[in-house]
């Protein structure tokens, strides 16, 4: 067990677990299987997409359908797990995710603004539209997370920090509520977003989460090394010659960048980002570059294995995946909450 909550921090196990290069191939390997299951699950059940007596028409569904919400659905995942682990890591808190502070929220709102004054079809799969509405997205997640900054004066106080982004949630929350309740086809299209859905990701969704991806993991890497100082006390962060407020700017940038796209792709999928670094924290052993790659990777396995069982659960119908994710996120910290008590 990666560790336990006490107190609102996190109390590290003193159990060892697997090495970082073991939970690297581990999760490469579940990686792979979630991939295939993904492009072998159908609307009917389990179908195998390769062989003699396959068709055209169900390759064509495969490469179409299956393997962008597949390969999408990991993305999304993969950038939910990277924010969480910059979060917890910046605010030197493990009950940090990106939608804590503010960003969900904002992201919502940018979306809203985008869908009520804007684009009214933004919701399509043009590549257009989806880098407008990945655009608003992140400029929303940027001004929630820096409200609650301001809020909070600072990530050195860490409660005051938590109750500034619960009120930047709800002022922009009511905000976009207020909006859907204005324009009727913007409230239809933010549905699907408010519940979090992989249906619709298609091959222009992956790309742009690709290149969000591309660009915000080698980024948080580089500052692995400042988010180890910043462990130690932002005191012991100044005395090492890290520049805070420029290294703080970068990573709320990352957070807001991997948030934004996530959401603006998925809508809002509860609890990867939040339970994906507790999973392999104890394989990183307090070393932040491995934290964050695993988290990565770890967001990745949890969100397509998700997606496949949304569709699994209910087929020919289909679970929405933020659902599912809330349910199996929720009882995952329940048992963790009940093992601590016993």
């Amino acid at each position: 067990m990666p560790g336990v909550i006490q107190g609102g921090r996190m109390t590290v196990s003193p159990r060892r677990g697997l090495s970082a290069l073991t939970a690297w191939g581990l999760l490469s390997l579940a990686m792979a299987g979630v991939g295939l299951a993904g492009m072998s699950m159908g609307s009917t059940g389990w179908q195998w997409p390769w062989g003699p007596a396959t068709d055209a028409g169900v390759l064509q569904i495969v490469w179409d359908i299956r393997a962008p919400r597949t390969v999408g659905a990991m993305l999304v995942g993969a950038l939910l797990g990277l924010g969480g682990a910059v979060a917890q890591g910046l605010f030197r808190n493990p009950l940090a995710e990106p939608y804590l502070l503010g960003s969900s929220s904002g992201a919502a709102l940018g979306m809203a603004l985008l869908l009520s004054f804007g684009w009214p079809d933004a919701m399509s799969d043009m590549p257009g539209m989806r880098m407008g509405l990945t655009g608003a997205a992140f400029f929303g997640a940027v001004v929630g997370v820096s409200l609650s900054l301001m809020l909070a004066k600072g990530a050195a106080h860490t409660t005051r920090l938590l109750l500034g982004g619960v009120v930047v949630g709800v002022v922009l929350g009511a905000l976009t509520q207020l909006l859907m309740v204005w324009s009727a086809p913007a409230w239809r299209a933010m549905q699907a977003f408010m519940l979090g859905n992989t249906a619709l990701l298609g091959w222009q969704s992956c790309a742009v989460m690709g290149v969000v991806l591309m660009l915000t993991l080698p980024a948080s890497l580089v500052l692995a090394r400042v988010l180890d100082a910043l462990s130690l006390g932002e005191d012991a962060a100044r005395t090492l010659g890290i520049p805070l407020g420029a290294t703080r700017a970068v990573l709320v940038g990352v957070l807001a960048l991997s948030t934004g796209a996530a959401v603006a792709q998925a809508g809002l999928v509860a609890f990867v980002g939040l339970v994906a670094p507790h999973l392999v924290r104890s394989s990183a052993r307090g070393r932040h570059a491995a934290l964050l790659g695993l988290s990565t990777l770890m967001g990745a396995v949890l969100l397509g294995t998700a997606d496949v069982l949304s569709r699994y659960v209910l087929a020919p119908q289909e679970l929405p995946v933020g659902v599912l994710t809330a349910v199996l996120g929720g009882s995952y910290l329940i048992w963790l909450l009940h093992r601590r008590r016993s």
